[in-house]
C-alpha cells in the first residue's frame, strides 16, 4: 500500500474515535453516511479512505466496527507502539500529559523535559519530568522517538535542533512559531491561534449574515 496522504490519515483517526463510540453503543455494522454523519463530512469521502486501505462494506449491513477499528490500526499505528517526551512543562505541557494518559495504548508518554530545576524529577500524570541535558541519554534509554513540543516561543529554536541531533524523528510543534526540520523527521505544527482566530471568522460572518 502507498504511503497515505496526511488528510487520510487525519480522518482515519477520527472515524477510529468515532467507531469506538458506536462500539460502546453496542453497534456492530455502520454504514458510510453514518459515520460520515458522526465527523461532518461526505459519505463518498469516507468509502474513498476506506477503499485507500483496502477495506469494503458489507452488502447491506455496512462496515464491520470491530473489523474496520482493527484495519485502522494495522494501517496507521507502528507494531509495539512508540514512545513519546513532552518537552516543556508548564501549563501546556502539563495539559498534554494529563491528556495524553489513557487516550490510545499505541502512543506511551515515557517522559517528559524542562530545564526549570523546580519542574524536574516532578512526575506529572505518571510520566517523570528530566532535565532537558538528559535528552541523548533517555532518548536511547526509552526509545523515544517522537516529541511534543510545548517550551515558550523564544526556545523552541533552540530546542528543536537538540531534539533533532539526537535522534527524534517526529516532531509536534504546539508552539508559535514555524519550525524547520531535516526531510527525515516529520513535522506536524499546531497554531492554537491561528485556529481560533479561524473560529472568530466564520462566527462573525455567521453574525453578519443574520443581522441582514
Amino acid at each position: 500500500m502507498k504511503k497515505l496522504p496526511g488528510k487520510t490519515v487525519e480522518r482515519l483517526s477520527k472515524y477510529r474515535r468515532a467507531l469506538h463510540g458506536s462500539l460502546a453503543e453496542n453497534r456492530s455494522y455502520i454504514f458510510s453516511h453514518e459515520l460520515a454523519a458522526l465527523l461532518h463530512i461526505t459519505a463518498v469521502q469516507v468509502r474513498r479512505d476506506l477503499m485507500l486501505i483496502g477495506y469494503a462494506s458489507v452488502m447491506r449491513k455496512g462496515y464491520d466496527v470491530r473489523e474496520l477499528i482493527n484495519r485502522i490500526g494495522e494501517v496507521i499505528d507502528a507494531p509495539g507502539g512508540l514512545n513519546v517526551a513532552i518537552v516543556g512543562m508548564g501549563n501546556l505541557g502539563r495539559a498534554i500529559t494529563g491528556y495524553f494518559m489513557g487516550k490510545r495504548t499505541n502512543l506511551n508518554v515515557v517522559a517528559a523535559f524542562d530545564v526549570d530545576p523546580q519542574k524536574v524529577d516532578k512526575v506529572v500524570a505518571g510520566v517523570k519530568c528530566y532535565h532537558l541535558d538528559q535528552i541523548k541519554k533517555l532518548k536511547s534509554e526509552l526509545d523515544i522517538t517522537i516529541a511534543v513540543l510545548a517550551v515558550p516561543p523564544d526556545q523552541a529554536g533552540k530546542v528543536t535542533p537538540l531534539l533533532v541531533s539526537n535522534g527524534i524523528r517526529g516532531i509536534m510543534n504546539f508552539t508559535t512559531v514555524p519550525l524547520k526540520v531535516p526531510d527525515n523527521v516529520f513535522l506536524e505544527e499546531f497554531d492554537m491561534i491561528t485556529s481560533i482566530e479561524k473560529v472568530a471568522y466564520f462566527v462573525k460572518e455567521n453574525q453578519q449574515l443574520q443581522s441582514l
